[in-house]
């Protein structure tokens, strides 16, 4: 239990961050600061990338000690095909199919919280923008913001967002972008979601080659990340330039971001759907590999 509670909070931090970053692009248009709003942005993902790096091995030793509970309870040595079909193991994977279930609702619940907390992330982020111009060094800006936290909130008067009205109010408009874009987004974000739990499931109903399985996990997340390059970045790049040229208001990107948002939380709850024909399909492959 104490494996799987810090697995759901790595995950739901890891998607607490990602969709956090949409808000980067309204603070980038207010300023005009695109660049540093992402460069900027690149410190917190940080904390992204240092729970993925914890998550996966954690991940893997829960399938581990499955597989051992599995031969365990045989009391002798069985083949992988026994052991898969032995009544016992059975149930070791249906909890572990559960317990990587809880995983993805904590991605879904991280999303959430990103996504209530958007508007005030923008305003943050914008003053965080202003105050490094002003130091011109990400330590003395974070320094700043530790020690002289009412001095940053003054930075920029009332440069900010007024919250969750300016959201609505951009919603009440008729979508101003593509419907396929918004459509691959959840498609993208399952696939993401679920790739490496899909992967180190898959371990569990193939142990004899699971670190094969485990490592597919980068095929499964290459196919979500060329459709992200290909499709939903370049899409969201162009709106984010054209508002900067003024070709497109304020108002289009924070519509952006908010349907962005909404079907990245659809996509965590698509990939609940995907699981486990991913983590079959996955088996697969590695038996043809095998």
């Amino acid at each position: 239990m104490e494996r799987l509670l810090i697995v759901a909070a790595l995950t739901a931090v890891i998607h607490f961050t990602n969709t956090l970053a949409y808000a980067v692009r309204i603070s980038g248009v207010r300023t005009r600061r695109l660049a540093t709003a992402f460069s900027l942005f690149n410190v917190i993902f940080l904390v992204a990338s240092t729970a993925n790096t914890i998550q996966a091995p954690i991940l893997a030793s829960m399938v581990e000690l499955v597989i051992k509970t599995g031969q365990d309870q045989a009391g002798v040595r069985l083949a992988d095909a026994q052991l898969i079909d032995s009544a016992a193991y059975q149930v070791l994977l249906a909890s572990l199919g559960q317990n990587v279930r809880v995983v993805i609702l904590a991605a879904t619940v991280g999303t959430l919280i990103a996504a209530a907390l958007i508007p005030a992330f923008v305003n943050i982020f914008n003053r965080a923008i202003l105050l490094f111009e002003e130091t011109g060094s990400v330590p003395r800006m974070l320094g700043m913001i530790i020690f002289s936290p009412r001095k940053f909130m003054n930075i920029g008067g009332q440069n900010y967002l007024p919250g969750g009205i300016s959201f609505k109010n951009a919603v009440k408009r008729k979508i101003a972008i593509p419907k396929t874009f918004l459509f691959l987004n959840i498609i993208v974000t399952g696939i993401y979601t679920t790739g490496i739990l899909s992967a180190i499931y898959a371990g569990a109903l193939f142990p004899g080659f699971r670190s094969t399985a485990t490592l597919l996990s980068a095929v499964v997340n290459g196919i979500a990340t060329i459709l992200a390059a290909t499709v939903v970045e370049p899409t969201a790049a162009a709106i984010t330039d054209q508002a900067i040229r003024e070709d497109l208001g304020e108002e289009d990107v924070k519509q952006m971001v908010f349907y962005l948002t909404l079907t990245r939380i659809l996509g965590t709850v698509f990939a609940q759907l995907i699981f486990l024909p991913s983590a079959y399909l996955v088996k697969h492959v590695a038996t043809l590999l095998a």
